[in-house]
């Protein structure tokens, strides 16, 4: 791959670049791509839910716009592990319908909103890299979808209620292993490997093969970026060793108070019920302070690298002062 074929990542480019009315044409070619159909970008909305904070560096890059049909549409990347990811979409899909009605206002008004997921964390079971949720209604006895009588532009119209609730796209890009064929297949290796094809013709692609040229940024960027993908690199690397140590810690701490706890509660309770209560309190405290040990122990480390305290800080959590004396 030559210099200048050396393409941003999307979660960048989704917190910088495509937010620029100029770019829109690169999101609405993926949207279209997705959703199966032209979506054109009229604007980029601004609300608590998408706003930038120090504290999500590395999730909830997020896109809230709002397309030629008045609908809503949320773009997130999420590149590492949230237990409560289903909520906090549901969550952020509720915002958005909220914020876009005024009180007093008829039903009517409420939005449509597609809320789409780019994921590369193991979300749970399943051997698809896409999966898609709507709203539908069908008889439990009968089998038939329920069609809902609405008033749409003064005439009386019938409508299914996926045309009306919310629409979730959860994009597992980790789980795709194909050879991409289809725009859809392009987009998915897009995002997971940075390979945009020299001869694609997917919608967005080839803009992207325009507009988000790593050698394209000024030098200043080029720093911000790297140090981006440097910090989500050693942030993943740090959450997966944490767990992985901290729940040995947690084993072994939570065993010993396990048994201290579970023989004193057995006198009332029963040996058995006491031994698994305090096994349970015991693994969760271990993990707690194991967790904390570990990113004083990574900061130390990363320190020794000179690794910037603010880098550290943005991947350990911990307070620049307190990295500062270590």
């Amino acid at each position: 791959m030559v210099q200048k074929d050396r393409y941003i990542r999307f979660d960048w480019a989704v917190k910088r670049l495509l937010r620029n009315k100029a770019n829109f044409g690169v999101l609405e070619g993926f949207l279209t791509v997705l959703l199966g159909e032209p979506i054109r970008i009229v604007e980029i909305l601004e609300s608590e839910g998408n706003q930038q904070r120090e504290s999500e560096k590395f999730n909830r890059v997020d896109i809230k716009a709002r397309n030629s049909k008045d609908e809503i549409i949320i773009v997130e990347v999420q590149n590492t592990r949230e237990i409560y990811y289903l909520e906090r979409i549901l969550f952020g899909v509720a915002k958005a319908i909220t914020e876009h009605i005024e009180l007093g206002e008829l039903y009517s008004q409420v939005k449509k909103v597609y809320s789409i997921s780019i994921l590369y964390f193991d979300i749970g079971k399943g051997n698809d890299y896409l999966y898609h949720g709507q709203n539908s209604f069908v008889g439990v006895h009968t089998g038939d979808f329920l069609e809902v009588t609405t008033k749409e532009k003064d005439a009386i119209v019938r409508k299914l209620p996926a045309e009306i609730f919310p629409e979730y796209f959860l994009i597992r890009v980790n789980e795709f292993n194909k050879v991409a064929v289809t725009p859809l297949e392009e987009w998915i290796e897009y995002l997971k490997t940075g390979i945009i094809r020299p001869d694609t013709k997917a919608p967005g692609l080839e803009e992207a093969r325009q507009k988000l040229i790593y050698y394209n940024m000024d030098r200043a960027e080029q720093l911000a970026y790297d140090e981006h993908i440097n910090a989500v690199m050693i942030q993943n690397d740090v959450l997966s060793t944490a767990a992985d140590e901290g729940r040995e810690e947690g084993r072994q701490e939570g065993l010993a108070e396990g048994r201290q706890k579970g023989l004193a509660e057995g006198r009332q309770k029963g040996l058995v019920e006491g031994r698994q209560k305090g096994l349970a309190e015991g693994m969760q405290k271990g993990m707690q302070e194991g967790r904390q040990e570990e990113k004083i122990e990574n900061a130390r480390t990363m320190k020794s690298l000179n690794i910037p305290s603010a880098v550290i800080h943005q991947v350990t959590g911990l307070p620049i002062e307190d990295i500062e004396r270590l």
